[in-house]
C-alpha cells in the first residue's frame, strides 16, 4: 500500500507549483522588462529578458558600458531609446542634440540631480555644487562665479598650474629621458592635476608628484570616486558594502576612506581660520569662500566649506588629467596630427596659441568626454523636440561618449580622430551647439571653469609637446575604466625623449 505524502511536503509542493505559475504568468505579462514596470511602446526599445529586463546585458557589459549604450542606439537606428533593468528606475536615453540642449538649457528647471545620484554620492559630494539643486546650488554658483571672474584668482590659477608643470618636467620626465625607463603618463597627469587643484582649493601642497606611492588623501579620494559610480549601477550597494566590511575586515571601508579625506579637509580648514584671524592672506578657493555666506546669509561652517572645496577638486582634477591623457594618446596613435601640431607650436615662439591646439582639444573631448554619461530626473511631464514624451519621475540619460561616435550625429567619419573637422575654411575654430558637443555641459550649469581649464590644458599640451617626444610602450591595452568620469583603466606607459 502506497504511503500518503507528508502534509508539509504536500504544502511545499503546492507553494512551489503556485510560484511557478505566478512567475510564468508574470513573464507573459512582462516579456521584456522587470515585473510591475510600465511599458513604453511609444519609445524605441531593444527589449530585455522577462522579469529582469536588461540587467543581464548590463552585467555582461559592465566593463564596456559605453560601447554597449552606443550599440543600443545603432541597433535601433535611433537617437532616443528606453530600457529598464531589475532594480533600475524607468529611464529614457538620448543622444539627439536637440533633446540634450532641451534638458540642459531650454527646460532646465524641469530636470534635476535625481535621488539615485544623491544617494550614491552624497557622503562624498555632500551639498556641494556638483550634487546640489535649487537655492543651495544657485547660491554656490553665484558665489563661485564671482570668484572665478576675479583677475587675481585667474592669475593665481595660472601661476600654480605652471609651477607644477615645471616640477613634473624636471623631476619625472627629464629623469625618465635620462634613464630610459618608461613612466605611466596617466598616473603622472593625475598626480599633477591633484597637486594643482588641491593647492588651488586648499592652499596646501599635497606633494603627490614627489611621492612614489599615493598619499593617503589621494588614495582615499580615488577609491571614493570609483565607489560612487559603482553605487550608481548597483541598487543593492548598502548590502554589498556591509557584507564586504564583514567578510573582508582587513580592507579599508568606504567610511574609513571618507574619514581620511575629512580629516585632511577639516584640519586644513581649522588651520586656515586661525591664519586668517592672524591677518595672513591667501589666494586659494577655501580662503575666498571663508568670506562668503550660504543661502541663508550665514558664514559657511566647516562641513559646507569641505563640500564646496572638494567639489571643485573633483570637478577640475579628474577632468583635466583625463583630457591631457587622452590628448597625448590621440597624438601618439595619430602621428600625422602630432607632426602638424608640433610644426605650428614651433612657429609660435611667442607662446600665443593658435587655432589648431584648440581644435585638437575639442576633438579629444568629442571622442573622450570627461563625463561620458550623465543623468537627470524629470520633475514634471515634458515633450522633447523629437516628440518623445517624458513623464514625471522619469530618469533621463544622455551619453556624450556614444554621441561623439554616432554617425547619425557626426557623419560617416564620426569614429575617426580628425581635429580638422573643427576648423572652418578661414581657419577659425568651428562652434557647435552645446547639445551636440556637451563637453562642458550647457545652460545654467555650464562649467564655470571652462575657460580656465581649457587654457591651462592647452598650456600643458604645448609645453610638453615642445619639450618631449613620447612613445607608447608596445603591447599594452589602452582603454577606459567605467566610472563617473573617463579614466584609463590600465594607465598609459610611455618612453620619454627630449625633442631635438
Amino acid at each position: 500500500m502506497k504511503k500518503s505524502q507528508h502534509p508539509y511536503l504536500q504544502t511545499a509542493g503546492l507553494v512551489a507549483g503556485g510560484t511557478t505559475l505566478l512567475l510564468a504568468a508574470l513573464a507573459v505579462k512582462y516579456p521584456d522588462r522587470p515585473a510591475f514596470t510600465e511599458s513604453r511602446d511609444d519609445i524605441p526599445s531593444s527589449g530585455g529578458y522577462p522579469l529582469i529586463g536588461i540587467a543581464p546585458g548590463i552585467i555582461r557589459n559592465k566593463e564596456r558600458l559605453h560601447e554597449y549604450f552606443l550599440e543600443g542606439f545603432e541597433k535601433l537606428n535611433t537617437l532616443t531609446n528606453t530600457a529598464v533593468g531589475l532594480g533600475m528606475p524607468r529611464s529614457v536615453a538620448t543622444i539627439d542634440p536637440r533633446n540634450i540642449e532641451h534638458i540642459l538649457k531650454t527646460n532646465f528647471e524641469n530636470y534635476v540631480k535625481g535621488p539615485m545620484l544623491n544617494e550614491s554620492s552624497s557622503d562624498l559630494l555632500g551639498h556641494g555644487i556638483f550634487n546640489a539643486n535649487g537655492e543651495v546650488w544657485k547660491y554656490q554658483r553665484k558665489t563661485a562665479s564671482l570668484i572665478f571672474n576675479v583677475k587675481n584668482f585667474r592669475d593665481h590659477f595660472t601661476k600654480v598650474f605652471i609651477q607644477h608643470i615645471h616640477f613634473m618636467s624636471k623631476n619625472i620626465f627629464d629623469e625618465s629621458a635620462a634613464n630610459g625607463k618608461p613612466v605611466d603618463f596617466h598616473d603622472i597627469m593625475f598626480k599633477f592635476t591633484l597637486d594643482s587643484f588641491v593647492e588651488l582649493s586648499f592652499g596646501v601642497d599635497l606633494h603627490a608628484l614627489g611621492s612614489g606611492d599615493k598619499v593617503p588623501f589621494a588614495a582615499s579620494f580615488d577609491v571614493c570616486q570609483l565607489n560612487a559610480f559603482q553605487r550608481f549601477v548597483n541598487p543593492a550597494f548598502k548590502i554589498t558594502e556591509a557584507l564586504s566590511n564583514i567578510f573582508m575586515p582587513w580592507k579599508k571601508s568606504i567610511q574609513q576612506h571618507l574619514d581620511t579625506m575629512d580629516d585632511f579637509a577639516f584640519d586644513v580648514i581649522e588651520k586656515r581660520r586661525k591664519q586668517l584671524a592672524d591677518g595672513e592672506t591667501y589666494g586659494d578657493l577655501l580662503s575666498r569662500f571663508m568670506n562668503a555666506t550660504n543661502e541663508h546669509g550665514q558664514p559657511l561652517n566647516n562641513k559646507e566649506l569641505r563640500d564646496v572645496v572638494l567639489n571643485f577638486v573633483i570637478a577640475g582634477r579628474d577632468t583635466t588629467a583625463q583630457a591631457l591623457s587622452w590628448t597625448f594618446y590621440s597624438l601618439l596613435t595619430n602621428p600625422h596630427v602630432e607632426e602638424k601640431l608640433l610644426a605650428e607650436v614651433r612657429e609660435n615662439i611667442t607662446d600665443e596659441l593658435e587655432n589648431d591646439p584648440a581644435a585638437l582639444l575639442n576633438e579629444v573631448l568629442r571622442l573622450y568626454p570627461s563625463v561620458p554619461a550623465n543623468q537627470k530626473y524629470a520633475l514634471n511631464d515634458d515633450v522633447w523636440p523629437d516628440g518623445t514624451v517624458i513623464k514625471k519621475n522619469d530618469y533621463v540619460l544622455w551619453s556624450p561618449w556614444s554621441q561623439g561616435r554616432s554617425t547619425k550625429v557626426w557623419g560617416e567619419d564620426a569614429k575617426e580622430f580628425k581635429p580638422e573637422r573643427w576648423l572652418t575654411e578661414d581657419g577659425e575654430v568651428r562652434r557647435e551647439s552645446p547639445g551636440k558637443w556637451p563637453a562642458f555641459h550647457a545652460g545654467p550649469r555650464t562649467c564655470l571653469g571652462q575657460n580656465l581649464a581649457t587654457l591651462e590644458a592647452l598650456v600643458a599640451i604645448v609645453t610638453l609637446l615642445r619639450r618631449y617626444e613620447f612613445t607608447l610602450v608596445p603591447g599594452q591595452e589602452i582603454t577606459y575604466q567605467v566610472s563617473l568620469t573617463l579614466p584609463m583603466k590600465n594607465g598609459m606607459n610611455v618612453y620619454v625623449n627630449h625633442r631635438q
